[in-house]
């Protein structure tokens, strides 16, 4: 059964990376994935929860007498339903509700017109001048919000900036590496920092300390070679005439404010009261939703409907959260029956250098999605014990390996176009294609990635 269970799981990962080829969305091969692997996993419970949960296992026979009488396949299913899935689903939901509340917020900010504060700042017409500050802007917006949506909005705007194709590309590629090296050192910067940081491996305070200056340095080498690529002016900028809006300048500002100043709120939320950083996350989206009804409805703006919260919600990216759903449950199977322990066993065997293996993982990102990898490296190397030592003291909180897997997860995903959400949507938008980012991108970003590890490790020995 457990051999089943992996080689499903290979072939709906696969199914996953080839979604393009197979013209199957990855979120209907993510759900029909996890839920089939619970199905096989309920289907075989009575040879597998014993020898894997053998000891809590006993305990809620112990807890649960009535199931004395049930026959063995009964009592392990309804240890699989009661506490399988009950604990699994607990800490999957907490990950989705903080990215549904992280999405609604940044869709209010982007519907009001909010980012515009950073569009309209941008007027130089050099070159190279022009790509760095745009591989900076979008290194630190990602941080503050996401990198598929700081993505989007900066693609958005270098259709206003540049509109030589060619040269354009430069430029959005710069902003996939920029993207990507920015979510890798703020706990709500990318889904995997925010997996990480959910699920307790590694502080905010930690991803900062350690992470970002490696961060930096993966962005700011290869912006040092593709700027020598680039020289002269651009051609001046197209006049853009606004048309009427409901919403003045100053609202506009007061909207980017509280929604960026909310995320950034978050981490501080968490460090305060030591909740969850889901509950800070709708907090804060309850506290923006309270205020947008009191300002519509103190200017009796019926006519901004589209504008309210109830209508903006509509708009997230409800199949991406299915997709992590459905991903994240088929590594809770993973994880339950053993496989992910097993997985751990070997490379701390056969490698047992969370320097090496880190830096394996995040050149795998760029070939598989990040999303999934992580999710099974955390139900690989359980955190362990404050004071561990030897080999075991990389996996405390704040550990070696969780602020390496951090950034290594993060800008490796860089190193091939279709490794992050970044890079996917880059080559949606500006139809960029697989083989010329390969040639012209590709090396750029590893050798980027190589030098973040090595200040990394300088930190390290320093510190």
């Amino acid at each position: 059964m457990l051999t089943t269970l992996l080689v499903i799981f290979i072939v709906g990962y696969l199914a996953i990376a080839l979604e393009h080829p197979l013209k199957i969305d990855k979120t209907a091969s993510a759900l029909l994935l996890g839920m089939l692997m619970w199905i096989l996993y309920a289907m075989g419970a009575d040879s597998i929860v014993p020898a894997v949960s053998g000891e809590h296992f006993r305990q809620f026979l112990e807890n649960n007498p009535g199931l004395a009488s049930k026959t063995l396949h009964e009592q392990t299913l309804q240890y699989v339903l009661n506490i399988d899935i009950v604990e699994h689903l607990g800490d999957i939901t907490q990950t989705l509700l903080f990215l549904i509340g992280a999405m609604t917020i940044v869709e209010m900010v982007d519907v009001h017109g909010g980012f515009r504060i950073i569009t309209d700042h941008i007027t130089t017409r050099k070159k190279k001048k022009l790509l760095w500050i745009i591989a900076f802007v979008t290194f630190f917006m990602s941080a503050i919000l996401d990198n598929l949506t700081t993505t989007i909005v900066m693609l958005m705007l270098l259709r206003k900036l540049v509109y030589q194709k060619e040269e354009r590309w430069l430029y959005a590629s710069t902003i996939v590496i920029a993207a990507n090296s920015g979510g890798a050192w703020s706990p709500i910067g990318d889904v995997t920092t925010i997996m990480l940081w959910v699920d307790g491996d590694i502080t905010a305070k930690a991803l900062i300390c350690y992470v970002l200056i490696p961060s930096i340095v993966s962005m700011v080498v290869p912006l040092l070679i593709v700027s020598r690529r680039l020289a002269g002016t651009l051609p001046p900028r197209e006049t853009i005439v606004e048309k009427n809006s409901l919403i003045t300048s100053r609202e506009r500002s007061t909207m980017f404010f509280l929604g960026v100043c909310g995320l950034i709120f978050v981490p501080i939320f968490k460090s305060i009261t030591h909740l969850p950083p889901f509950v800070g996350m709708l907090f804060v989206l309850g506290v923006l939703w309270v205020f947008t009804e009191i300002f519509y409805n103190s200017k009796m703006l019926e006519q901004a409907r589209e504008l309210r919260l109830p209508k903006v919600i509509s708009r997230i990216d409800m199949p991406s959260i299915l997709f992590f759903l459905g991903i994240l449950m088929a590594v809770a199977v993973l994880q339950s029956t053993g496989i992910l322990s097993w997985l751990a066993g070997v490379l701390d065997e056969k490698i047992h250098n969370v320097y090496i293996i880190g830096s394996v993982l995040g050149v795998l990102s760029s070939i598989v999605d990040n999303v999934p990898l992580v999710a099974g490296v955390i139900g690989m190397y359980p955190v362990a014990e404050p004071g561990a030592v030897g080999y075991a003291a990389n996996f405390v909180v704040d550990g070696t390996f969780w602020e390496l897997l951090s950034y290594c997860a993060g800008v490796g995903g860089s190193i091939l176009i279709i490794g992050s959400a970044a890079g996917v949507i880059a080559m949606g938008i500006e139809k960029i294609s697989f083989g010329w980012y390969l040639k012209n991108f590709s090396w750029l970003a590893l050798i980027g990635y190589l030098a973040g590890i090595g200040i990394y490790l300088l930190e390290k020995m320093i510190f």
